[in-house]
């Protein structure tokens, strides 16, 4: 009787187990053939450019950089604008030539890299936008510092020209730009302060240029780092990225290396995303936290003054990182965080299945943080009034002259460099431009036709708060 006992739970272990592995090889093929059914690659996500940056021994010099820049965006045009047709379907195509989103049709080129010179200047900055972005997304920093700064706007690798670029770009890649672009600007400054203002992946490679420095004993470059919707931590996700697309290189499925293959309607920011790109700000990520637990406190305290702006609801990147691998890890310093509540109308409210501020309620409940912060949020009185209380400094409030706009619940990820002029993704139409405007509006209709999805569409692209957000980056950019 033992023996029979024994031999049917072996029988039945055996079972469980072959019935496993035909269910995982089942749920692989499945996913497999979903992720290769979507719509085929075109020219820009095949193309592989010759004079994209590799970290060359012969580009040398922010200079060095540039040129390869220009030969880069000559190949960009000879191998896939002269071979997209103009076609009606293509008018928002920023391929194709003169259609509403060619980039050509603004009057700077935002795609590139770009240095505007003051003999005057006081200071200088550096400008780094975020992943599939462009420097058009740095551009309103730009304007607003450059008659008391030297301001260069760094196109990071891989971008501005086609998605493909980002199907095999690493985070030393876009680490080794920064350090070129810091050396110039040093060189061009003496012995003036430089800052540097980083959205997202821009942030998080300029918190490793100033980490891997002190990390070997030196200084660091900069006197003041500003973030926004800082890549610090990412979504559990982005772990097990990179395996679909080793899966699709062992099976010949160029398909599997895309998250997301979309039309390119956005002059200046890519809408197919690369898995790669997602597993490089993941490794990138990895390495600043690793850098930040092996400082002491010594050298911790070397590191410039961090200002951060961030939503609390961020769905690209991990909120709750940036406080517990970032902020809790610093000295007392004059750090500060900057949290953009959601905006908390009765309606809202009843459409929020979890409150997203819950998760903070231990860490806003203490008197002993090492930072200053600051929580932008309703002031409870006319709807969409807002204000900014430092739960750090005896609560102090300060009113804020910007509201939530009607129908906004919340900011997102890739709002926070946007003003409410830009005129790309802001909501004010201009008119007699014949140009995209994405911000302008949302087409309506039956789900499932357009080739954009409409979460895409509806996500908040621009920041009501972007003036208060300036006057908070010049407490440390001006000081």
């Amino acid at each position: 009787m033992k023996s029979i006992v024994i031999g049917s739970a072996k029988h039945l272990a055996f079972a469980l187990f072959y019935s496993s592995i035909g269910t995982s090889i089942a749920l692989i093929a499945a996913a497999v053939w979903y992720l290769n059914s979507r719509p085929d690659l075109d020219l820009w996500h095949t193309t592989e450019l010759e004079a994209q940056y590799r970290q060359q021994p012969s580009i040398a010099s922010f200079n060095d950089y540039l040129q390869l820049e220009d030969r880069l965006f000559a190949e960009v045009e000879d191998t896939v604008i002269t071979e997209t047709k103009s076609e009606s379907l293509l008018v928002l195509n920023r391929y194709v030539s003169g259609s509403y989103s060619d980039p050509k049709k603004w009057p700077q080129n935002w795609n590139r890299s770009f240095e505007w010179q003051n003999e005057q200047a006081d200071y200088g900055i550096l400008l780094l936008h975020g992943m599939s972005d462009s420097p058009y997304a740095m551009q309103h920093f730009a304007k607003h510092y450059k008659e008391a700064a030297h301001v260069l706007g760094l196109r990071l690798p891989g971008h501005g020209t086609l998605p493909s670029g980002l199907v095999d770009v690493t985070w030393q890649d876009m680490a080794a730009a920064v350090t070129l672009a810091t050396k110039h600007l040093k060189l061009v400054m003496q012995d003036k302060p430089l800052y540097v203002v980083g959205f997202s992946t821009g942030a998080a490679l300029a918190l490793n240029h100033e980490l891997e420095k002190i990390a070997q004993g030196k200084s660091g470059d900069f006197s003041g780092l500003v973030f926004l919707s800082p890549a610090i931590g990412l979504p559990p996700v982005a772990v097990g990225a990179k395996w679909q697309s080793r899966l699709g290189h062992l099976l010949g499925l160029d398909k599997l290396s895309w998250n997301s293959i979309q039309t390119e309607y956005d002059p200046f920011k890519y809408s197919s995303f690369a898995v790669n790109a997602g597993d490089v700000v993941y490794q990138l990520a990895r390495r600043n936290v690793e850098l930040i637990s092996q400082l002491d406190s010594d050298a911790k305290a070397r590191i410039a003054p961090i200002l951060t702006f961030q939503s609390l609801t961020d769905d690209t990147v991990d909120s709750m990182a940036v406080v517990n691998d970032l902020y809790l890890q610093l000295p007392n310093k004059q750090h500060e965080l900057v949290m953009f509540d959601i905006n908390r109308t009765q309606v809202n409210l009843s459409l929020i299945e979890t409150d997203p501020l819950s998760a903070y309620a231990d860490f806003m409940g203490s008197t002993e943080l090492n930072f200053n912060f600051t929580l932008i949020e309703n002031t409870g009185e006319d709807e969409g009034e807002v204000q900014a209380r430092t739960l750090a400094s005896n609560h102090d409030i300060v009113a804020i002259n910007e509201q939530w706009p009607k129908q906004v619940y919340s900011l997102s990820h890739i709002a926070l460099p946007f003003p409410k002029t830009d005129e790309l993704y802001g909501p004010l139409k201009t008119p007699l431009r014949q140009r995209i405007q994405i911000g302008a509006g949302a087409s309506k209709g039956e789900r499932g036709v357009l080739s954009v999805p409409p979460s895409e569409i509806l996500r908040q692209k621009w920041n009501p708060f972007f003036g208060f957000m300036l006057e908070k980056m010049d407490t440390i950019i001006t000081d």
